[in-house]
């Protein structure tokens, strides 16, 4: 009778008080909120809500007394009190709903556990600047009692956290921790980052490196849903919509919790539809922890199919109900209850190329040319070269056959089978000048013309700036630099071939002389000589008529004539030599400058 009328009184209790009340409507939708404060409830309770006070009435007593005003008051507001929230592990009697609601749910006068659904759970926590560590570690215990409300386990549920601000931080992955005690002991030792809130970079990180395969994720499974829980006291210092619905249409359900001043905008942009049970906000991380419950409530479900069920093969629980599920071979008939042998390719198969039917399950094989993997569900294209090839070199794959290639250096022989060494330099090459092939080797060498040298790149070549004559020249008589090469000339008394090279005796009285009368060649030089009834003069280049030896009957005007003769023949000869002279000096300046 007591426990009647102590639901009872509740029941009177929270109606009158609202204490899980929700907050105003802002826009078009409700944020689930909680205060220290008593509130006023809306006027609008959803039917989980009263489901909710159908359950607060069924809390039994610890003892028989007669509960006193503050333990009614306690129970009333669900365990939040005027007086400020204590401290974990201090709530003792009645004071313990949030505890007693995480073991038992009175359903039909029945007591019955509350198991959740297996589901990938990563939290999202906002350690920046504006969480004070007192703050933090509130935030810390609520993560706790969370775990405390899951069944944890490899095959259960499986929890991992991402800690963020300015950076983002994964505190530990889904696969780490499979032990309830190892996993709270791990929440313990989280501490803030202390900068920054950069909540759309935290999202990102978890869908990208939280919710995966090597992360621990389930992802081939239909049945576990990945769920993330945000927790954060501020406005995000970096886009949100976009990266939240790209984690929300990669299958992450969301939930927002906000905290004081955190932007109830972003929390609607970032949670999953619909808002109302997916956006939570509390007005100081005190009351953080009363979240608990709420999120068990959508957690956790009723095992109904262990209460009993009409399926003919699997039951399957959900949140508020159950469905039936048919074995491998089997399809579920219209009545949703009883179950048919199936075709089971023709119910869907995962082969690649060909499903064939086998009993009650099938086998997959490949198309001819291909061969089953190691998945047994897909195919790849068999190996000829694998299978054995006569390949003399490189064997190459080619559909449902095979080629034959040869190493770099060699061509393939007209067997297409073997192969035979290449001229190098004749497939082609980068040297500039010449290219020489290494017989020793399936490579070549460059090499430069004469007059070059090779540069550093062993390819290209440059003039050589050594003398061009001293380092190799044929030249018969004289060899000549010009520029980065040479010419060749020839001494006095020769002219050069057309060969450029060789020389050959001139003809001097051909080369041009200065004799008066007759040039006579003689070696490498020429002699002068005068006609008949002439005489050399002293230079040995003009001539002089030759004298009468006649005596004139007056021998003193023939003595005289002759004296006048001899001193302007004189006088000729000595101007004529000068004039030599002159000639060779210009001749000379003539000859250095043509070299």
């Amino acid at each position: 009778m007591i426990p009647l009328m102590w639901g009872l009184m509740c029941f009177i209790g929270i109606q009158a008080s609202g204490t899980l009340g929700i907050s105003p409507q802002f826009g078009s939708r409700q944020i689930h909120s909680i205060s220290p404060s008593i509130t006023r409830e809306s006027s609008q309770v959803s039917p989980r809500v009263y489901q909710r006070f159908a359950n607060i009435k069924s809390i039994e007593l610890s003892s028989d007394e007669v509960p006193s005003a503050e333990s009614f008051q306690d129970v009333q507001l669900g365990g939040y009190t005027d007086r400020g929230f204590q401290q974990r592990g201090s709530r003792t009697g009645t004071n313990n709903y949030l505890t007693q609601d995480r073991r038992t749910t009175d359903h039909g006068g029945a007591r019955l556990n509350c198991r959740n659904r297996p589901i990938d759970l990563v939290f999202i926590i906002d350690s920046s600047r504006s969480v004070r560590p007192a703050e933090f570690e509130k935030a810390k215990e609520f993560l706790q009692d969370m775990v405390d409300s899951l069944e944890v386990g490899p095959d259960d549920t499986r929890v991992g956290l991402v800690n963020y601000a300015s950076t983002v931080q994964i505190e530990f992955l889904l696969k780490t921790h499979f032990d309830k005690s190892a996993l709270k002991q791990a929440l313990a030792r989280i501490v803030p980052l202390s900068s920054g809130t950069m909540t759309g970079m935290a999202i990102k990180t978890a869908m990208e490196k939280a919710f995966t395969v090597e992360a621990g994720a389930r992802s081939g499974s239909t049945t576990i849903t990945k769920v993330a829980i945000i927790v954060t006291d501020g406005r995000p210092q970096d886009k949100v919509e976009e990266v939240s619905a790209a984690a929300r249409a990669s299958g992450i359900e969301i939930y927002a919790v906000g905290v004081d001043r955190a932007d109830k905008m972003s929390l609607r942009l970032m949670a999953s539809q619909p808002l109302d049970d997916h956006v939570f906000y509390v007005e100081t991380y005190g009351v953080i922890e009363k979240l608990t419950s709420k999120f068990r409530e959508t957690l956790c479900g009723l095992d109904l199919c262990a209460q009993g069920h009409d399926c003919q093969h699997i039951c399957v629980s959900t949140r508020d109900s159950y469905s039936c599920k048919c074995n491998a071979g089997y399809v579920l008939n219209p009545d949703k209850k009883t179950c048919s042998l199936s075709d089971a390719c023709a119910q869907g198969h995962d082969c690649q190329h060909i499903c064939t039917n086998n009993g009650d399950s099938y086998i997959c094989t490949c198309q001819v040319g291909f061969v089953l993997n190691a998945d047994q569900k897909t195919c790849s294209r068999s190996d000829p070269c694998a299978q054995g090839h006569d390949c003399q070199h490189v064997c190459i794959n080619n559909d449902d056959s095979y080629i034959c290639k040869c190493h770099e250096g060699y061509v393939l022989n007209p067997d297409k089978k073997t192969c035979s060494r290449s001229d190098t330099c004749a497939r082609g090459n980068d040297c500039q000048h010449i290219c020489v092939n290494n017989d020793h080797n399936d490579s070549y060498t460059c090499k430069c013309q004469a007059g070059y040298v090779l540069n550093a790149d062993g390819k290209t070549c440059s003039r050589s700036e050594t003398d061009a004559c001293a380092i190799g020249q044929d030249c018969q008589h004289i060899c000549v630099n010009n520029g980065n090469s040479y010419i060749c000339k020839c001494r006095v008394g020769y002219v050069l071939n057309m060969d450029q090279k060789t020389c050959s005796r001139l003809d001097a009285c051909a080369q041009g002389h200065d004799c008066q009368h007759i040039c006579i060649n003689n070696g490498d030089s020429y002699t002068c000589k005068c006609r008949e009834g002439y005489v050399l003069n002293e230079d040995q280049k003009t001539c002089s008529q030759e004298v009468s030896r006649k005596v004139t009957q007056d021998a003193c005007m023939c003595e005289a004539q002759i004296l006048f003769q001899k001193n302007v023949q004189s006088a000729l000869q000595e101007l004529t030599r000068k004039l030599d002279e002159l000639s060779e000096k210009v001749n000379l300046i003539d000859g250095r400058q043509e070299y």
